[in-house]
């Protein structure tokens, strides 16, 4: 398969780890220039005590900051439904424009109806900056990058191809980690195998970077592999394991999975490019939906 970018650059990145949701975010560095992307950034949530800072943002501020680099993206994988995007913090600091998959909404309508969102809330993917489709390259500097849709998870999920990087979101963890759940509203369990297989088809020393990382038996945290490991590897669709035998096993194993502890903030959030949604007198707040998920 030939692609539209150039795949032997190696950017420069920096992964910070989140222990509260094990998210693992990046800086993405263009080797030629001082330009940079961010991918998946967390915002800290008290959930009990609705409190809302910054210090995993901040950390990566400072990092750009200090190196004397240039914001240029800030990347969403996808909707999240276990933590919650700074894009907008992160932004008003260092500007960059934020960019999602264009299924955004998808998402938006329904998520917009679980919440009992008003008019008021625009189901357009217009709180971003940039809605990307299947394909879509965008400028780091001077580094292409490229955009792969990968649904399975959720509807809005792409890959980002940056030089011999790619940022997989919640498509495939670790080998030993297997692959994410698709069992949130619009997910699909066949649309998720067919997307891993659109990884998979990438050059086989493409370095991919996770989303997240749990640490399976006590090993320490990882969050970079390769093409070439996952497709031996993967617990779940490693060793040329069919796409029945996938479908079986990932409805099996998601039905019995706990809905993650931060998805009703986190939904609120993101859909809305990390915005936190305000009442009628302005006040941040967020909703409760009793039986809607």
């Amino acid at each position: 398969m030939t692609y539209p970018v150039e795949m032997t650059i190696k950017p420069e990145v920096k992964a910070f780890f989140d222990e509260a949701t094990n998210t693992i975010s990046y800086v993405v560095k263009d080797p030629a220039s001082s330009h940079c992307a961010i991918i998946d950034s967390v915002m800290d949530i008290d959930y009990a005590a609705g409190r809302i800072t910054y210090v995993h943002a901040d950390e990566m501020i400072a990092y750009i900051t200090e190196n004397g680099l240039t914001l240029d993206w800030l990347i969403e994988t996808h909707v999240h439904a276990d933590h919650l995007s700074a894009a907008p913090y992160i932004q008003e600091k260092l500007g960059g424009k934020i960019g999602v998959g264009s299924k955004i909404m998808v998402i938006q309508d329904t998520f917009g109806k679980i919440f009992n969102e008003g008019t008021e809330f625009q189901r357009d993917g217009s709180q971003f900056d940039k809605l990307f489709e299947d394909g879509d390259t965008y400028q780091i500097g001077d580094l292409t990058a490229l955009t792969i849709y990968t649904p399975g998870h959720t509807p809005a999920c792409m890959v980002h191809v940056m030089g011999n990087a790619a940022f997989v979101g919640d498509t495939l963890f670790m080998p030993d980690g297997g692959s994410a759940r698709a069992d949130f509203p619009g997910g699909d369990a066949g649309e998720l195998y067919d997307s891993i297989q659109k990884v998979l088809s990438l050059p086989d020393d493409m370095r991919l970077f996770m989303c997240h990382d749990y640490g399976p038996n006590g090993r320490d945290i990882q969050w970079e592999t390769s093409v070439a490991e996952e497709k031996a590897h993967n617990i779940h669709v490693g060793g040329g394991k069919t796409r029945e035998e996938f479908i079986k096993f990932r409805t099996e194993r998601d039905a019995q999975l706990d809905v993650p502890k931060l998805i009703i903030p986190s939904l609120q959030v993101n859909m809305r490019a990390g915005e936190i949604p305000r009442d009628k007198d302005g006040n941040p707040v967020l909703k409760v939906p009793v039986n809607g998920l």
